[in-house]
């Protein structure tokens, strides 16, 4: 098993004082069937009291208000998590299957799409995980990594007219493209080993079995990443949403390290 030690920190300025600020951050990892949560520290500044919840996806989550007028919003996050010998997510529920089939959200086709899924040979491919498979080859071969020329709003049709996008497009074309093939799959956004901000992969169900898929690097999940959550597309997953009063215009930076804590052990 592997240990992944991970550090997170989001820096939120603001032009103006923000007189009153709601905020709900899903910043922790989730517990499942390839990882488990050893232990994480938060700190948030402003000071403030915040409540643990889930969204109704199961992603972990924090909440708060802050009362005190304040120009600047600062979480940090620590924490190690263990990887597990395992190479899918979690064992399928029924009762959530039906959501990640259909298109949603930045996740609906456009005629480009629909042409370029149409155009696929898929003769040979047996099973969900093979046409996963092939599928995350495909679109790696054909979209490109172009970071700058697409943002948070773009969909999954819009970035591929572009033919180029950052990895939260690559995951969004990707499901789109599953769920054509008639696989559920799901967003997922999350950490991975190195320097640099959260990345974004997919899950499709092969087998009875969540399984992760990175499109953007052309491999499947292994024991270098770390999920935070998961959704429909990446509106479910945001890590920072919140309700402010004043403030005017604002900025953020973010930065994430994730780094092996020791030797994987036999």
């Amino acid at each position: 098993m592997t240990v992944l030690h991970f550090d997170y920190r989001m820096e939120i300025s603001y032009e103006e004082p923000v007189g009153r600020c709601y905020f709900t951050i899903k910043c922790t990892p989730r517990e499942d069937a390839r990882q488990h949560v050893l232990g994480t520290e938060i700190s948030i500044y402003p000071e403030v009291e915040y409540s643990w919840g889930e969204d109704s996806f199961g992603n972990r989550q924090i909440y708060g208000c802050e009362t005190e007028p304040h120009r600047q919003f600062i979480l940090h996050t620590a924490g190690d998590v263990e990887i597990l010998r395992t190479d899918y997510e979690e064992e399928n529920r029924a009762e959530v299957m039906g959501i990640y089939r259909v298109p949603h959200g930045k996740c609906v086709p456009g005629e480009e799409l629909l042409e370029y899924f149409r155009a696929q040979d898929y003769s040979g491919l047996s099973s969900p995980y093979e046409i996963c498979m092939e599928l995350m080859h495909r679109l790696h071969r054909d979209f490109s990594y172009v970071s700058g020329i697409t943002g948070v709003g773009t969909t999954a049709e819009e970035a591929w007219k572009l033919r180029g996008g950052v990895c939260q497009d690559y995951a969004h074309i990707y499901i789109t493209l599953l769920r054509l093939a008639g696989i559920p799959a799901r967003y997922v956004c999350g950490l991975i080993v190195g320097e640099g901000a959260s990345h974004a992969w997919a899950e499709a169900l092969c087998g009875g079995v969540w399984i992760g898929f990175d499109p953007t690097n052309d491999c499947p999940v292994l024991d270098h990443y770390i999920k935070i959550g998961h959704g429909r597309d990446a509106a479910d997953c945001a890590i920072n949403r919140g309700l402010m009063w004043n403030g005017g215009a604002q900025s953020q930076n973010i930065s994430v390290l994730v780094e092996k804590r020791e030797k994987e052990r036999k």
